[in-house]
């Protein structure tokens, strides 16, 4: 594919003649005749006709040579990133001996008629151990622990809280010992006791002890109502999830504790009674990574020369992962590292580097100084030596930004496990630069110098960081002269409608932007990475519908375009992400829900600020103000679209 045509110069031949005749003219003012039958000026004619063909094929240049000037001002196309997510082996029954997932296993999509399997690989190896419950203890709020085991085996059992509940009561279940990254199952037996509490949302928190925090943990399923009846609870762990003691018991630690209602949340008036529990572990989660590992590949031999290039049979190489290299010599294989470039690489430094996009590696050139002599920047590898790329890992793109639940085909199968899925969508998948974006970055490289200065800069560098950030901005803290804060917003699979804790950036992008910044910050300067202040908005509107318009039909379109125009991602004016600091008004809403096909009159709208977290709302307002570091996020719309004739 070539290049769009470039106005690098845009002079044409009579540009160039009238040009030159103007030159003439200041250097050599005894030159009089300017006419085109004088001979000089048929040589002005004749030299402006080769600069214009030289100008097309300047203006013509292909997308190689273009790459070729961009490396010499240190700017390569960025790789593609992988996307990555959490995956839950589960197991066909409760084990008896440790079953162990293998690092590297494979999981895949199924595929759909021309759409090809998205093949994910896991970052670690998981251990699924048996668990069992051994301890049942139960805390009032503020109170001491007191231990319940041997009353569970009573027929009068266990009151799980207070005799009145309140707000930090709680129930712990001590399993014999810790189980990170599993999912644990609970069953228990209950009275019809506690009352008060609308058994589809009981105002608990499950939380698991990681050795410095009760961390909450995700609630899978729940069919005791709330501890109201015999049933089912399953809480998958965290990985820190570790021994402790309570009541003066080790055991590995579970508690279910009262939490403050939202609004318009029932309470409980009678703490529920647990007549029998029991506990075992049923899966685990493992993070996977979208990629094909490839291992044990010999890209070729040494010629015992400098600068050498060769090329793997796989790319490109995924962002972040650097591949594993040996030379074998006459000592035996020799480990070298990846560098990001050879400056401060002496002769006898074993470095490389990788050009991820074109799958090369890439080893120290010689430069003759100006004595004659040749300076090695990096080691050579022997003559002769094969060189072995023991692993790398190559894929990414948008495409492994799968939805929940997608992940559901065991690549490698597991003893003992039924089946697999992906409990959250996978993220952070984006594909490699295009030539025209890093031509567009090129300039900007120039100006910054690595350096962060302006506000531009930061930005810069920080997706220069994380290419897998869907939007990155900048802010001053006016305030503290001299601090910025850097909001960062992931790339998500489905922006449309992306959940509130999906625009939560991962600790790892955001702690890979602050160190990658902190190294090209001015002295002094101070930055905070973290994401914006999401606001919520919340548009309640009544919608008149044209003859012969399905009310159902219109009032999910009119739905969708609410919740894509008032998004951090592919909301705003532009369609690029609604703007920082951007107000929200009742007019532009008005004027969206009216261009929605289908849509007659836009009868009334009203417009309520949010709260995503609690799920609080304001009153109506006709404007919705926001600070410079935050965005407008859709929250709860609805809509009505009255009966048609």
């Amino acid at each position: 594919m070539s290049l769009p045509v470039p106005n690098l110069d845009d002079r044409r031949f009579q540009d160039l003649v009238d040009e030159a005749k103007r030159l003439v003219q200041q250097k050599c003012p005894e030159w009089t005749d300017h006419n085109v039958s004088d001979p000089g000026v048929t040589l002005i004619e004749t030299f402006a006709m080769m600069v214009d063909q030289l100008t097309y094929r300047v203006n013509r240049i292909p997308e190689s040579n273009y790459l070729r000037f961009l490396d010499l001002i240190g700017v390569r196309l960025y790789p593609p990133t992988a996307a990555r997510t959490e995956v839950t082996y589960w197991l066909s029954a409760p084990q008896p001996t440790p079953v162990t997932v293998p690092e590297g296993s494979q999981i895949a999509s199924e595929a759909s008629g021309a759409v090809p399997p998205q093949v994910f690989q896991t970052d670690r190896e998981l251990v699924i151990p048996p668990r069992s419950l051994t301890r049942l203890v139960t805390a009032a709020s503020g109170g001491r622990p007191t231990d319940q085991t041997e009353a569970l085996t009573d027929r009068a059992g266990v009151t799980c809280f207070a005799e009145t509940p309140a707000p930090g009561d709680a129930v712990y279940f001590g399993l014999d010992d810790a189980a990170p990254r599993c999912a644990v199952l609970l069953q228990v037996d209950c009275r019809v006791e506690g009352v008060g509490v609308d058994p589809r949302d009981p105002p608990w928190r499950w939380q698991a002890w990681t050795g410095e925090e009760w961390r909450d943990c995700e609630l899978d399923r729940d069919t005791t109502g709330g501890f109201n009846r015999p049933g089912d609870v399953v809480v998958h762990l965290p990985g820190g999830h570790t021994g402790s003691l309570v009541d003066r018991h080790r055991a590995g630690w579970i508690r279910c504790v009262l939490a403050e209602p939202a609004e318009g949340q029932p309470f409980y008036q009678a703490p529920p009674r647990l007549t029998s529990a029991s506990a075992t572990v049923i899966g685990g989660s493992v993070p996977a990574t979208h990629c094909r590992l490839v291992t044990d590949e010999v890209v070729g031999l040494s010629e015992g020369v400098p600068g050498q290039r060769f090329r793997l049979a796989h790319r490109p190489v995924i962002a972040a992962d650097s591949p594993v290299v040996e030379v074998a010599g006459g000592d035996g294989r020799q480990a070298w590292s990846e560098v990001d470039g050879f400056t401060d690489s002496g002769p006898d430094d074993r470095h490389f580097t990788v050009d991820r996009v074109a799958g090369e590696l890439v080893f120290g050139p010689a430069v003759r100084q100006p004595d004659g002599a040749l300076r090695y920047y990096g080691a050579v590898p022997p003559k002769g030596s094969p060189v072995r790329v023991v692993a790398y890992r190559v894929g990414g793109g948008r495409a492994g930004n799968v939805a929940r639940g997608r992940l559901r085909v065991q690549r490698d199968p597991v003893t003992f496990v039924t089946a697999v899925t992906n409990r959250r969508p996978a993220t952070g998948g984006v594909d490699g630069e295009t030539v025209r974006d890093a031509a567009i970055r090129g300039p900007l490289v120039l100006r910054s110098k690595d350096r962060a200065v302006t506000v531009e800069d930061y930005e810069q560098l920080a997706r220069a960081a994380a290419p897998d950030a869907a939007r990155v901005r900048c802010v001053p803290i006016e305030a503290e002269p001299g601090a910025v804060r850097l909001l960062v917003v992931p790339a998500v699979a489905d922006p449309v409608r992306a959940r509130f804790a999906e625009l939560d950036p991962r600790e790892d992008t955001l702690a890979r932007i602050a160190e990658h910044l902190d190294a090209r910050r001015c002295l002094g300067a101070r930055i905070s990475v973290e994401p914006p202040f999401y606001q919520g908005v919340t548009v309640v509107a009544r919608l008149r519908p044209r003859p012969r318009t399905s009310p159902e039909s219109l009032e999910e379109q009119a739905t969708t375009a609410l919740y894509r125009y008032l998004n951090p991602l592919v909301g705003g004016p532009d369609d690029a992400g609604w703007p920082f600091g951007r107000p929200v008004q009742a007019g532009e809403v008005y004027a969206v829900l009216q261009r929605v096909p289908g849509v007659d009159l836009v009868e009334d709208l009203k417009l309520f600020g949010a709260d995503p977290i609690t799920g609080r709302r304001g009153g109506n307002v006709p404007r919705i103000d926001l600070p410079p570091h935050a965005l407008a996020f859709s929250y709860g719309h609805q809509v009505r679209v009255a009966e048609g004739d």
